[in-house]
């Protein structure tokens, strides 16, 4: 059983910047693809971004590509989420998720664990 335990969310304006840290523990975290979703208010759930599980390997939605990057630690079992040039839009509460599927994953039910999640607030 992996536990996973979303940080770094908060309170940022519009063009800034905010770092989210998902740390895992419970399992062996190098053998997960790691993911990040977000779900604003009134919203269904959305893919982010994924990493495979040696790093080598990510992948992101659109709305994100050339202002999210995903990176991972399996020294520290800890992924990472950088966002820069942060927009209104990009309000949700942020997850962590981790799966076995050795290809890119983009569906909520292609992963096995979650976080509670973490609130990120962009202001205009």
């Amino acid at each position: 059983q992996v536990q996973l335990v979303e940080s770094g969310g908060g309170l940022v304006q519009a063009g800034g910047s905010l770092r989210l840290s998902c740390a895992a523990s419970g399992g062996t975290f190098s053998k997960y693809r790691m993911a990040w979703f977000r779900q604003a208010p009134g919203k269904e759930r959305e893919f982010a971004g994924t990493i495979s599980w040696s790093g080598s390997s990510t992948g992101y939605v659109d709305s994100v590509k050339g202002r999210f990057t995903i990176s991972r630690d399996n020294a520290k079992n800890t992924v990472y989420l950088q966002m820069n040039s942060l927009k209104p839009e990009d309000t949700a509460v942020y997850y962590c998720a981790a799966g076995s599927r050795l290809g890119i994953a983009t569906r909520a039910d292609e992963y096995d664990y979650w976080g509670q999640g973490t609130q990120v607030t962009v202001s205009s």
